[in-house]
């Protein structure tokens, strides 16, 4: 790593905190400058003055005012000092106050007015890890943009082993590093539809599908981190916007046609997720259709292709189509391939209950224009986003 960064380690009251020495050493090595800062329990598992001798600076404890004399707030002059800030081991209670925005110590506060990169590298027991409010919390700091290294599995301070043991500080000081470059989308533009559309029938009912709108928020969110400008377009759901995404709410197809003609000509990458109804009513009530008025007869008439589309007004940029089968995947999806003219085609099999549409995980068999299909095995969406913008991203021309 070329550039010298200030880092700030935050050390909590975990047994892990013994590991906090070695940090320091990987980071300073790496040639940048570190000040730690301490929670009390922090301070019975390490000695500070062991971290001050390591980093060569005075250590952060509980201070309101620096030693200057000069009246300055301590956190506001440490989040101003860092250029990153890694917790580093993060326990369970400081990760539910850091997403809670609780700031009732030194390193709580000072996270909380601190604007730049976050790392956090978790060590707790494993049944601590896996309890539902952690894994919420979790999920609360990574939509924010805090990145995550470990944990790992391994042997536990309990003598047993199991998931939960902080990273190693060589993997730490490495996401440090790489929490400061720019991200491999950095300077890209990339489109992601996700959701379903909704077709009004009359006032009150529409025709749609069951799209969450998981997979397309995942994927905006992951492209986010690795630093593209993403707009979403999103129909009918309710899912918190991804930090750093711009989204356009949609309901119907032709809504999201009009959308996506208007932004997709500046775009790099274009990802459609969205389930987009391939029928609407031709002629929508104004009034609601009354059941006392008898059985009625509701006139159907095709949607636009939109990923069909595209290619006409986004030539440049490399598509990458969804489709959501119930049979007979592998046929249909080649046969879309062709059909919409995208460069990648992702098909799964909404018909299995683990990876239906409402579900966290998922599982796709990526069909490219351009070489063998790519099999993704089940794992979160949010994992899966990963996988999908390296093969994605990595077709991008420089």
């Amino acid at each position: 790593m070329s550039r010298s960064l200030r880092v700030l380690l935050g050390v909590t009251g975990g047994i892990a905190a013994y590991k906090s020495a070695e940090i320091v050493r990987r980071l300073r090595g790496r040639g940048h400058e570190v000040r730690c800062a301490l929670t009390r329990s922090a301070a019975s598992f390490v000695s500070p003055l062991t971290l001050e001798v390591l980093t060569g600076q005075a250590v952060w404890q509980e201070e309101y005012l620096t030693p200057t004399g000069s009246g300055e707030e301590a956190h506001i002059t440490a989040a101003a000092w860092a250029d990153i800030l890694c917790v580093a081991p993060a326990t369970a209670n400081v990760l539910g106050r850091l997403a809670l925005g609780l700031a009732d110590d030194f390193l709580t506060t000072t996270a909380l007015a601190f604007a730049g990169p976050v790392v956090v590298a978790p060590a707790m027991h494993s049944i601590m890890w896996d309890k539902p409010a952690v894994q919420e919390n979790v999920e609360i700091l990574r939509r924010r943009g805090v990145r995550f290294v470990g944990p790992i599995e391994g042997p536990l301070a309990s003598g047993e082993v199991g998931m939960g043991r902080m990273a190693d500080p060589e993997a730490i000081a490495a996401a440090v590093d790489e929490a400061a470059l720019p991200g491999p989308l950095t300077g890209r533009t990339v489109v992601v539809t996700a959701g379903p559309t909704f077709e009004p029938v009359d006032p009150v009912r529409f025709l749609g599908n069951r799209s969450s709108g998981k997979m397309g928020f995942a994927l905006a969110d992951e492209a986010a981190r690795r630093g593209a400008r993403v707009m979403l377009v999103a129909g009918p759901v309710n899912l918190p916007t991804p930090p750093g995404v711009e989204r356009i709410n949609v309901t119907t197809a032709r809504e999201m046609e009009e959308t996506l003609h208007r932004v997709v000509p500046e775009a790099d990458l274009v990802i459609m997720t969205a389930a987009v109804a391939d029928f609407r009513p031709s002629h929508p009530a104004a009034t609601k259709i009354k059941r006392e008025r008898g059985l009625p007869a509701i006139e159907l008439e095709p949607n636009p292709d939109i990923l069909a589309g595209l290619r006409a007004v986004a030539p440049r940029a490399v598509l990458a189509g969804f489709a959501a089968e119930t049979g007979d995947l592998e046929a249909n999806a080649r046969a879309k391939l062709a059909r919409k003219g995208v460069d990648f085609l992702a098909a799964n099999d909404v018909s299995r209950k683990d990876i239906a549409f409402d579900s966290d995980a998922n599982e796709v068999t990526v069909f490219r224009r351009e070489g063998d299909p790519v099999f993704f095995p089940r794992q979160s969406k949010s994992d899966l986003a990963g996988g999908l913008l390296d093969l994605f991203g990595g077709t991008l021309s420089s």
